[in-house]
């Protein structure tokens, strides 16, 4: 079983526009509502292509219970640890003219020490089934400094891989405490490392001790570096859609492969693109087009020139 952890999850609204034009006034239909975070996309993928998932996160306040409705509703399984603080909201703004989207992320309320303990006890008490834990989404300020390094941690005591999509801080300290694989996007690698070249970038998060680095370069696809190699990946044209939950995809495609003990680092990166530009096909985060497996086979991959050596 996959289990995603989602620190700072969202009730994800997405409207769809005719043509989005900046100082005017638009009409829309009535907003697609979701619970979303970047774990339960995830986990949502995963479940749409026959995975046993669970999916641990938080709720509060009155948006919490449209949010946890919205998860039974779904069918998704899950486990949501009660937080006094409400649950944040998102706003995704799809240009229909263009396919572009634009997002407007509230930052959200971080939970109490007791909250986050009692977090990491629902997945310490799920471990024992899991195949894959999965740790992805931003971390509200504030959230304890060793939050995803336990996860990663108690990820390794019992024997389980780790996928970890974060940001600032917690990608180091993810990759530290021995993460197998981390999925950061060109500007999250370079502000975390201070590193603007990304292969050069990965590696030294391979150095910190993570065993593979995806990293996203958004249209231009994406990298899989090892400590010996690196490819890039590609589709040979761009994809308009709705990129919101293409990073998702592309983890949720990690884990599978994870679960079924396949680590090749460049089949991972194969499916990754293929699943995540299945996303972009798609009207909302969690979910993936039935044209992944065509996708997949037009993904171009390449050796990366090794731009790091030290």
């Amino acid at each position: 079983m996959i289990l995603t952890v989602t620190p700072n999850p969202a009730l994800d609204l997405t409207w769809h526009i005719d043509r989005l034009r900046p100082h005017t006034t638009h009409r829309a239909d009535a907003a697609l509502a979701r619970a979303g975070g970047k774990g339960l996309n995830v986990a949502r993928v995963a479940a749409q292509q026959g995975l046993d998932v669970v999916a641990v996160t938080t709720a509060g306040g009155p948006v919490g219970a449209e949010f946890a409705a919205e998860l039974v509703a779904s069918g998704l399984p899950h486990l949501l640890v009660p937080v006094a603080g409400a649950t944040r909201r998102t706003a995704a703004f799809v240009d229909a003219a263009t396919g572009d989207a634009t997002i407007v992320n509230e930052r959200g309320v971080n939970p109490t020490a007791a909250e986050w303990d009692a977090l990491l006890r629902t997945v310490r008490d799920e471990l024992h089934r899991v195949t894959v834990l999965v740790v992805s989404g931003s971390i509200p300020a504030g959230a304890p400094s060793t939050f995803v390094s336990a996860l990663v941690c108690l990820a390794r005591e019992y024997g389980i891989p780790s996928v970890v999509d974060v940001s600032g801080p917690g990608l180091l300290r993810a990759a530290d405490a021995g993460a197998d694989v981390l999925k950061p996007n060109r500007q999250e690698l370079a502000e975390a490392t201070g590193i603007e070249d990304p292969i050069a970038a990965s590696r030294s998060l391979l150095r910190r001790g993570a065993r593979l680095v995806l990293a996203s370069l958004g249209s231009e696809g994406m990298l899989a570096v090892t400590p010996d190699a690196a490819w890039h990946a590609r589709l040979p044209e761009r994809l308009a859609g709705n990129p919101t939950g293409a990073g998702d995809a592309a983890v949720a495609a990690v884990a599978a492969h994870l679960h079924r003990a396949n680590r090749d680092p460049q089949s991972i990166l194969r499916t990754a693109v293929a699943w995540s530009a299945a996303a972009v096909l798609m009207p909302a985060a969690g979910e993936i087009s039935p044209l992944h497996p065509d996708l997949r086979r037009r993904v171009v991959v390449e050796a990366a020139d090794r731009q790091d050596s030290a």
